[in-house]
């Protein structure tokens, strides 16, 4: 069955972003209640926010196998690509992207299904991979202002 294999990738990465919660059941009982799930960055992975439109067009430029996941929210417009923990000053000079700090919380729908209307664009495999800081940052190109990470509640 050709689903088959997608929907076991799927399964593995909604098994590997419940390993990144310091409470896994409770991630579970949120999703439950179709509810978003609270997952801390900086120990697994850090989120950086984009739009989405920007965040849609650098799919075109990263190629499949090179990218980590990445969280939208279509009715928001915004977009969140998971990037290594130690990430350092790579795109501090990124156009309309935020990086957000250690312990922000990133408010995630399970890797199976939506909810609220975020959705995971490029859902997590279970493999852990993240998206690459420079290959990110290049395909949105630098220059240009930066919104600080309150701008965007």
């Amino acid at each position: 069955m050709a689903t088959q294999p997608a929907l076991f990738l799927r399964q593995a990465g909604q098994d590997w972003l419940l390993s990144c919660a310091d409470q896994p059941d409770a991630m579970e009982r949120a999703w439950d209640a179709e509810d978003l799930a609270p997952f801390p960055t900086g120990l697994h992975w850090k989120a950086a926010e984009t739009p989405l439109r920007e965040s849609m067009n650098v799919l075109k430029h990263i190629g499949p196998d090179r990218r980590g996941p990445m969280l939208a929210d279509v009715t928001a417009g915004r977009a969140w690509w998971l990037l290594p923990p130690n990430l350092g000053i790579e795109l501090d000079d990124v156009h309309r992207l935020t990086v957000h700090p250690r312990g922000w919380l990133l408010r995630c729908p399970p890797v199976l299904y939506l909810v609220r209307g975020r959705v995971w664009v490029e859902s997590p495999d279970g493999s852990g991979q993240l998206t690459d800081p420079v290959l990110l940052g290049t395909a949105l190109g630098t220059g240009g202002p930066r919104f600080p990470a309150e701008a965007f509640g």
